[in-house]
C-alpha cells in the first residue's frame, strides 16, 4: 500500500475557509479581521511580550499603607454580657462563650442595653454609654488600654 492509496478518514481534514469572497460568504469584506488597525493589515505580528496592557500595570503595587497598623476591635454588646449572668467577665470568659474569636484580640464593649445585676467587666475599651450603664447598675468597667478606655466616637 502506498500513501496515495490510503483511504480518506472522514472529518480528518476540513475545507479551508475561503475568506474575502463576497459579503454573502460570511467571511467577505473585512475577512474576519475587523476594521482598520494593525491587526487588519497584512504582515502584522504583535511583539511577543505585548498583551495590550502597559507593562507597569502588570507589576504589583508597592509602597506604604497604614492598613497593617490599624487596631481592630472585636465588638461585644452589653445585652450579650447580661445573658452570661456572671459577676466578673473578662476576655477568657468571652472566648469560652463564643462572643469573641481569640482572647488575644482587642475587645470593645458597646452599650444599648440595661444590665439586670451588677458585674465587673474587664475589656480594652468601652463606649461612654456602656461604661455609664455598667456603673449605673453597680458594677465596674475596668479598661486594659493605656488611655482612659472610653472612646468619644459613641
Amino acid at each position: 500500500m502506498k500513501l496515495n492509496e490510503l483511504p480518506k478518514i472522514l472529518a480528518s481534514s476540513r475545507n479551508t475557509k475561503r475568506r474575502g469572497r463576497g459579503v454573502g460568504s460570511g467571511q467577505g469584506k473585512t475577512a474576519g479581521r475587523g476594521h482598520k488597525g494593525g491587526k487588519a493589515r497584512a504582515g502584522y505580528s504583535p511583539a511577543p511580550c505585548s498583551s495590550g496592557i502597559p507593562f507597569y500595570r502588570h507589576l504589583p503595587i508597592r509602597g506604604f499603607s497604614n492598613a497593617k497598623f490599624q487596631r481592630r476591635y472585636s465588638i461585644v454588646n452589653l445585652r450579650a454580657l447580661d445573658l452570661l449572668q456572671l459577676d466578673i467577665i473578662d476576655k477568657s470568659h468571652m472566648k469560652q462563650t463564643g462572643l469573641i474569636r481569640s482572647s488575644e484580640s482587642l475587645v470593645k464593649i458597646l452599650g444599648g442595653a440595661t444590665l439586670q445585676k451588677p458585674m465587673t467587666v474587664i475589656a480594652d475599651m468601652f463606649s461612654k454609654t456602656a461604661a455609664t450603664e455598667i456603673e449605673r447598675s453597680g458594677g465596674k468597667a475596668i479598661s486594659l488600654s493605656k488611655s482612659e478606655g472610653v472612646n468619644d466616637d459613641d
